[in-house]
């Protein structure tokens, strides 16, 4: 039997990690939610360390987001998730400096495929040319593959059903899921993952934070009626 989807809470607004975080993950500490993530922009490293340490302290999964498109950037990025002792390090351009230092350190790592640029980040290039890429990320040990599915300016819902079909490591669909009939994709098509952030502080799922999360852990586990 498959499971659901993960649901990786964002402590974020447009890309960028929000000032209230640590209050916030405070209210919601105690949360069904497993897996709790930011960005690498937005508070200082102190607060993002004690953000992560009250993070493992309620056995919740550490994930930092890095949008960033230079080798040095990332590599950056890279370093702070290894400072603050995160599980996961999504995004980046893959580089293979970044890759090495996520192993060397026990961090998994899924790294953007497609063109990527701006911040809010976007994404373009072709369904084949990122399924190639992906398979060559693979092949050098990445965890998995960070999705911008919902910001490419193509057909958002080919892409993930396409490239859910030919790449067989953990998915997760980062970014822009802001409507049930969105989240009615996720469960239809089954990724390893999904992120929600701006979603929640736009209060698109209801007016409180904590039970937006509750009540979208509790919706994807409901069947989808097609």
């Amino acid at each position: 039997m498959k499971r659901n989807p993960l649901l990786i809470v964002m402590l974020t607004y447009n890309d960028k990690t929000a000032k209230d975080a640590l209050e916030l993950f405070d209210i919601c500490k105690n949360s069904t939610a497993e897996y709790w993530g930011i960005k690498d922009e937005g508070i200082t490293l102190a607060k993002m360390k004690e953000l992560y340490r009250q993070i493992k302290l309620y056995n919740k999964k550490a994930v930092l987001e890095v949008v960033a498109y230079t080798e040095e950037k990332c590599l950056e990025g890279a370093k702070m998730a290894v400072e603050c002792g995160c599980d996961i390090l999504m995004g980046t351009v893959f580089y293979d400096s970044v890759n090495l230092l996520c192993k060397e350190n026990g961090i998994k790592y899924m790294p953007f495929v497609g063109d990527v640029y701006d911040r809010p980040s976007v994404l373009d290039g072709s369904i084949d040319d990122m399924i190639k890429q992906a398979k060559s990320y693979i092949e050098k040990g990445v965890f998995g593959i960070d999705l911008l599915a919902y910001r490419y300016t193509g057909d958002s819902n080919e892409l993930i059903k396409k490239f859910l079909s030919e790449v067989n490591v953990p998915v997760c669909i980062a970014g822009s899921i802001d409507s049930f009939q969105r989240l009615d994709e996720i469960k239809k098509q089954l990724p390893w993952g999904y992120t929600i952030g701006s979603a929640f502080f736009d209060n698109i799922f209801g007016n409180d934070f904590s039970q937006q999360v509750e009540k979208i852990c509790n919706y994807m586990k409901e069947p989808v009626y097609v």
